[in-house]
C-alpha cells in the first residue's frame, strides 16, 4: 500500500501534469516530456516518454489514473449501453455449466460452474459417473480476498493422491506451484515459486518436474526436480537452458513411460528425455539442436514420433527407435506435402490420428496402425474449425475432437473410429431464446494484396442486410508467431451482429492459415506483408460494398495490437475507429532491452535490432517511432498494469505521442486495468465488462446508441 507521501506526491503530479476539470468537462491528459536519448548504430531517437516505464513512480501511477478517469468521462453517455451490453453478453451464458468428463488412470474429470461464481470447481470422480463427486479445488473459495486469481497446470500424481496446481495472484505469469492431498484434502507446506505453473510426476508420486522463470524477464530458464514435502530452496537443477533465445518445459509423454524436458527458440528445438520410473537418472538428448531444424516428440511403443520441419517447410512425421533417436535413425511415417501443413497428432493403441491444414481448413484424418487404412472426419461446414480434444488414453477406440465456426457454438464430438461414429457430447447453449444459427451467414472472401497474393477472410453477418455500403463492420487480425485466428464461436459477437454489424477476420501473412510459407512471409524483413495485407482487406470490404470508412472498424491484442498501430500509421483514413488491445507498439525499444520479458527468445520472430539491417527495418513499421503529425481514427487503447508479455508503458507512451501529435479531434483514450495483466479479468463475467466497454465504444462511433 501506498504511504502518505506518496499518495500527496501522486496527487500533486496529478495537479500538476494533468489538467482536468471534473464538474463540466475535462480535458486530455498530458504526459510530461522528459527527453531520454537513445542511440544505436550512429542512430540517436528522442523518446520525450521513456520515464513511463517507472512503474513504481507515484507519477508514472497519477498519470495512468487520469487516463482512466478521461476515457470514463468521455464514455459517461455510454455508461447505460456497456450495462445493458454487459447483463446482454452475459444473459447468454449457461451459469451453472458443466464441462464434458474426461477419463485418466480411473477417475472421470470434470470442471462445473455454479449459479453467480466466476471460477470453476474442479471434480473427479472415480471409476464412474455415477460415483460420488471428490471436489479437488473451489477456485471460487479459493480467491477469496483476491482482485486476480489463476489456477493452471494441474497435475495428478500417478497414484491418483496428490493434485499439483500453479496459482498466479498477481497477473504476471509467475505461478507459485502447490500440492493438495487430495486423500486428507489439505494443503502440503510445500511452495515452489516463480515458475510457468505446469509440472510433471515421476511414476513414484513423490518427485515433481517444473519449470522456473526468470524473476525479471521472465523467461522459462530451467526444470527442476522437487521431492514431495521437502523445501523448494533444496530442489535440484536438473537442465538449465543458457541460451537466452531458448525457453525450456517440461511434460509426460501420452504412454506415461517417458519425462521430456524441452527447449525451444523460434526456429529451433532440442528435447531430451528421461524414464519417468527413473527420476534421479541421466537425461538423454533425442536430437542435439540444428539452427532451423525444429522438432516435437511424443512416444509409443517402441518408437519416438517426431514432427519435424527438417527438409519439410509444411512439417512431415518421423520416427525414430527409443534406443536411437538420433537424426540419423529417422525414418519417414508420413511424408512432407507442400500444400497441407502438418499440425499435431494423437496417438492411440491402434489408431494414429493426424491434424493438419489445408486450404485454410483443419482436417483430422485417422490412420489405422496395422494395415494403414485412412479416411477423413466428415465436418459440416465449408468455414469451421476443429481441433482434437483431451485424449489422455492410449488403449482408446474414440478420439475426442473439438468443433465451431463463426455461427455454431463450440462443439465436443466424441467419434468412434474403428465405427466412423460422430457422437455429439455437448455444444455451448445461448441462452436468451432468440439465436439461430439459420439467422447467420458465414463465407470466404479473398482480398488482392499490393504483390497479387490472394488474401483469405472469413466473415460473418446477421442475413438480410444490403451490399450497399452502408454497414458497420468490424475487421479483425493478428498475423504474428505462425498463430492462425480460426472462425470460431463468440456469443459476446452477437451484441454486433444483431445491431447490423459485419465481422470480418483477416487472415494475414505472418499468420499460418496457407502453411509455413504464410507465416515466413510476414516476420522478420517481410513483417509489412502482415500490415498490407490488413489494409487490402479493409479495402476490399469497402470496394464490395459491405461498408464504408466511415462506418469500418478494426481490432486486435497483443502483436495484434502493433497491427493496429501499423495500420493507422500507413492508412489512417480507411478506418472510423480502432482499438488496440494490450499492444505491442515501441517495438525497437523493446527488442533493445534484453532485461524486458520475452525479448531475446523472439530475435527469430521480428529480428535483432542491434543489427543494423534489422534495425532500420523495425524502424519502418514500429508504431511508436512512426507517429506523424497527421489525423488519426478514434482510438480506444488498453492496457493491464501487471502485464508480463507487453509492458504497460507500450501503450502509455503511444498514447501518450498520439496525443500531442495528432492533427484531428477524434477519441483518443486509454484504459489501464491497475489489477490485471496481458490476459484482462481473471473471473469467467468480470472479463466481458471490458468487453462491453470495447462494444459501446464501437457501437457509438457507428451511431448505435442502444
Amino acid at each position: 500500500m501506498k504511504n502518505i507521501s506518496q499518495v500527496m506526491l501522486a496527487m500533486v503530479t496529478a495537479m500538476t501534469f494533468y489538467s482536468c476539470n471534473t464538474h463540466k468537462s475535462m480535458e486530455a491528459p498530458v504526459a510530461a516530456k522528459k527527453p531520454h536519448e537513445l542511440t544505436i548504430h550512429g542512430h540517436t531517437r528522442i523518446d520525450n516518454y521513456f520515464w513511463l516505464r517507472e512503474r513504481d513512480n507515484p507519477e508514472v501511477i497519477a498519470y495512468l489514473e487520469a487516463e482512466n478517469a478521461y476515457r470514463e468521462f468521455k464514455m459517461k453517455g455510454t455508461e447505460k449501453l456497456q450495462k445493458d451490453l454487459f447483463k446482454e453478453i452475459v444473459g447468454r451464458i449457461r451459469q451453472d455449466d458443466e464441462s464434458v468428463p474426461y477419463k485418466e488412470n480411473g477417475y472421470y474429470y470434470y470442471t462445473r460452474y455454479e449459479e453467480g461464481k466466476e471460477y470453476p470447481v474442479i471434480c473427479r470422480k472415480k471409476g464412474s459417473l455415477d460415483a460420488e463427486e471428490e471436489v479437488m479445488a473451489n477456485v471460487n473459495e479459493m480467491a477469496e480476498g483476491y482482485a486476480y486469481y489463476q489456477v493452471g497446470g494441474l497435475s495428478v500424481s500417478p497414484d491418483n493422491r496428490y493434485l499439483a496446481m500453479g496459482i498466479d495472484t498477481v497477473s504476471r505469469r509467475k505461478y507459485t506451484i502447490y500440492i493438495k492431498d487430495l486423500e486428507t484434502g489439505t494443503m502440503l507446506d510445500d511452495a515452489i515459486p516463480v515458475t510457468t505453473g505446469g509440472s510433471a510426476w515421476a511414476n513414484d508420486s513423490k518427485t515433481l518436474f517444473y519449470t522456473r522463470k526468470d524473476d525479471e524477464t521472465l523467461r522459462s530458464k530451467s526444470i527442476h526436480r522437487h521431492t514431495r514435502g521437502s523445501d523448494a530452496a533444496t530442489d535440484v537443477l536438473v537442465y538449465e537452458e543458457k541460451d537466452e533465445t531458448f525457453s525450456t518445459f517440461v511434460y509426460k509423454t501420452k504412454s506415461k513411460q517417458y519425462l521430456v524436458i524441452g527447449s525451444t527458440s523460434t526456429l529451433t528445438s532440442e528435447y531430451r528425455f528421461l524414464p519417468s520410473g527413473q527420476p534421479e537418472g541421466e537425461w538423454k538428448v533425442v536430437q542435439p539442436r540444428v539452427r532451423g531444424v525444429e522438432y516435437h516428440v511424443s512416444h509409443f511403443g517402441n518408437y519416438f514420433y517426431i514432427i519435424t520441419n527438417l527438409d519439410a517447410t509444411n512439417f512431415r512425421l518421423m520416427r525414430a527407435p527409443v534406443s536411437t533417436p538420433g537424426q540419423e535413425y529417422w525414418e519417414e511415417a508420413i511424408p512432407h506435402r507442400g500444400d497441407v501443413l502438418l499440425k499435431s497428432i494423437e496417438l492411440f493403441k491402434d489408431y494414429l490420428v493426424v491434424e493438419e491444414r489445408k486450404e485454410g481448413l483443419v482436417n483430422l484424418r485417422v490412420i489405422r496402425w496395422d494395415n494403414g487404412e485412412e479416411y477423413n472426419v466428415d465436418m459440416d461446414e465449408e468455414v469451421y474449425t476443429a481441433w482434437i480434444s483431451v485424449n489422455p488414453e492410449l488403449d482408446s477406440k474414440i478420439l475426442r475432437f473439438g468443433y465451431t465456426s463463426l455461427t455454431t457454438p463450440n462443439t465436443i464430438y466424441d467419434f468412434r473410429m474403428d465405427k466412423r461414429e460422430k457422437i455429439l457430447m455437448k455444444q455451448d447453449e445461448v441462452l436468451g431464446g432468440d439465436f439461430d444459427p439459420a439467422n447467420y451467414e458465414t463465407k470466404r472472401l479473398y482480398a488482392e494484396a499490393s504483390d497479387g497474393k490472394q488474401i483469405p477472410m472469413s466473415i460473418v453477418y446477421r442475413k438480410g442486410i444490403t451490399l450497399d455500403g452502408q454497414n458497420p463492420a468490424l475487421i479483425y487480425g493478428y498475423g504474428s508467431y505462425g498463430y492462425t485466428l480460426d472462425p470460431r464461436f463468440a456469443s459476446s459477437r452477437l451484441s454486433l451482429l444483431d445491431r447490423g454489424f459485419v465481422f470480418a477476420i483477416a487472415h494475414i501473412r505472418g499468420g499460418q492459415i496457407n502453411g509455413r510459407p504464410w507465416y515466413e512471409d510476414g516476420k522478420l524483413l517481410k513483417k509489412m506483408n502482415t500490415f498490407t495485407d490488413f489494409n487490402a482487406c479493409a479495402e476490399h470490404l469497402i470496394e464490395t460494398g459491405y461498408t464504408n470508412p466511415e462506418k469500418l472498424f478494426a481490432m486486435g491484442g497483443s502483436a495484434g495490437g502493433l497491427l493496429m498501430g501499423a495500420i493507422v500509421n500507413l492508412q489512417p483514413e480507411l478506418y472510423k475507429g480502432v482499438v488496440a488491445a494490450v499492444p505491442f507498439v515501441d517495438v525497437v525499444t523493446t527488442m533493445l532491452d534484453e532485461d524486458i520479458p520475452l525479448t531475446t527468445s523472439e530475435y527469430d520472430e521480428w529480428g535483432n535490432p542491434n543489427e543494423k539491417e534489422y534495425y532500420d527495418y523495425m524502424l519502418s513499421y514500429s508504431p511508436y517511432d512512426q507517429v506523424e503529425a497527421k489525423a488519426y481514427p478514434n482510438m480506444l487503447v488498453t492496457t493491464g498494469l501487471h502485464d508480463s508479455q507487453v509492458q504497460y508503458w507500450e501503450p502509455a507512451k503511444w498514447v501518450a505521442k498520439l496525443r500531442d501529435m495528432k492533427t484531428d479531434d477524434n477519441l483518443l483514450l486509454l484504459y489501464c486495468n491497475m489489477d490485471t495483466g496481458h490476459g484482462g479479468a481473471s473471473g469467467r463475467f468480470e472479463q466481458y465488462k471490458e468487453t462491453a466497454m470495447e462494444y459501446a465504444f464501437l457501437l457509438n462511433l457507428a451511431g448505435i446508441r442502444k
